[in-house]
């Protein structure tokens, strides 16, 4: 119970990494507050966290739209009052529009790098000011490996996980002394609808079945599964790791190794 009397918000919390940190949380006794554009699929997160006696508010929004981001926040500190864990989650991959620069679709430009780094920057703005109050906060932010160099057919991806990590440790540096923490998570390729769709567009590019590509990705041999990422997001929204701030932590099956 790590997170006991912690109430958590997560972004981007319907499917894929967000859903496995809600999971991860509500298991370490956390209260959360769920956001993502899938009905369906967060009233079920839910309910399956009321049956375990977890209490959890689903916020539909689409963070894509002006305003989403007021609204997600006035309705969840409606229910909780207060966040002491933010985890900015939510974004958009590069598939959408796998070109180079050249070529690059300038609207999707705008669309992913207002979806991947201003929604993170205006949730953390929000957060800030309680978390200050009371000396006391974890901001986590999912970046990617992606974020340490750069990807062909992916500038707006690169760009905003760049960027992510650069708002990351300007955070970290401007909370260190206030009890607030500001981290980001690393991945490599983790199997989510977004990798699926670039697994398949480079499996092509390089003339092999997605199987063949897959095994060669990563050293270790395979996609990495969300479930994988959570126990470190619970690590570093814990009170645990009070003294760790700044830092950009990879999970990639030794990705950037080759």
């Amino acid at each position: 119970m790590k997170l006991k009397d912690q109430t958590a918000l997560v972004t981007g919390a319907s499917r894929g990494i967000g859903e496995a940190i809600a999971r991860a949380f509500a298991e370490e006794g956390a209260q959360i507050a769920i956001t993502g554009r899938s009905k369906p699929e967060l009233e079920a997160l839910q309910e399956e966290f009321s049956a375990q006696g977890v209490r959890c508010e689903s916020i539909i929004a689409d963070l894509s739209q002006s305003g989403a981001v007021e609204q997600v926040w006035k309705q969840a500190t409606q229910t909780f009052e207060h966040i002491d864990i933010l985890v900015n989650n939510a974004g958009v991959g590069s598939s959408g529009n796998l070109k180079p620069v050249v070529d690059y679709d300038d609207d999707f430009w705008e669309r992913l790098l207002h979806l991947n780094l201003t929604v993170p920057y205006l949730f953390s703005k929000r957060a800030l000011p309680s978390m200050i109050e009371r000396n006391y906060g974890r901001i986590l932010m999912t970046a990617s490996v992606i974020g340490k160099i750069g990807m062909s057919h992916g500038a707006a991806y690169a760009a905003s996980k760049h960027g992510l990590l650069g708002l990351v440790r300007t955070l970290a540096i401007e909370t260190a002394k206030q009890g607030i923490t500001v981290n980001a998570i690393c991945p490599g390729p983790v199997r989510t609808r977004m990798t699926k769709l670039r697994l398949e567009h480079e499996a092509r590019r390089l003339g092999k079945s997605v199987a063949e590509f897959e095994a060669t990705w990563t050293p270790i041999g395979r996609l990495l599964e969300p479930h994988e990422i959570a126990p470190l997001a619970v690590y570093l929204a814990s009170r645990e790791a009070s003294v760790v701030t700044g830092q950009a932590f990879n999970i990639d099956g030794g990705f950037l190794m080759v």
